[in-house]
């Protein structure tokens, strides 16, 4: 574990802290009202509630939304680990994929368990100085524990 992600997790887990972070870098998702429910080196889950602003004429959650949501529950893991790394890391998303399963409304949760595998990909990158890729997957489920969605992300891992 790169010893800077408790500091990024004290950054993140602070709501004040992640709304400036979000307001500055992340204008869509602040909008939209993403919110990280929990994070670890292992786990991210990131809540979005269905409402007025992120809506599809069809009275649920915007599809656009959703995607912000599960790659945000992804990309947690890969900021925090390359958090003040030095040699400095590049990441990028480089695929998605995605299932919608049913209408997403009310509170949404997307949870990726992906985080030991991003810490080994990020490590492999380093340790080869070869580009290295990894798909990570969101779970979006609703409060009565539905999946809503489900997203394979691919992520690109360089070091500098």
């Amino acid at each position: 574990m790169n010893p800077q992600f408790p500091a990024f997790k004290k950054i993140i887990t602070n709501p004040i802290r992640f709304a400036f972070f979000k307001l500055v870098k992340l204008p869509a998702a602040f909008i939209a009202g993403l919110k990280v429910g929990y994070i670890d080196e292992y786990k991210t889950v990131i809540l979005v509630k269905h409402g007025w602003i992120n809506q599809n004429p069809f009275n649920s959650m915007y599809f656009a939304v959703q995607a912000m949501a599960a790659e945000m529950s992804t990309g947690l893991f890969p900021v925090g680990q390359t958090y003040k790394r030095n040699p400095p890391v590049s990441m990028l998303v480089v695929g998605i994929e995605a299932k919608f399963v049913k209408k997403a409304t009310g509170l949404i949760a997307f949870t990726c368990n992906d985080g030991l595998l991003v810490t080994q990909t990020i490590e492999e990158a380093m340790a080869t100085k070869q580009g290295k890729t990894i798909v990570c997957e969101s779970v979006g489920t609703n409060a009565q524990g539905e999946i809503v969605a489900v997203f394979n992300i691919t992520w690109s891992f360089k070091s500098k």
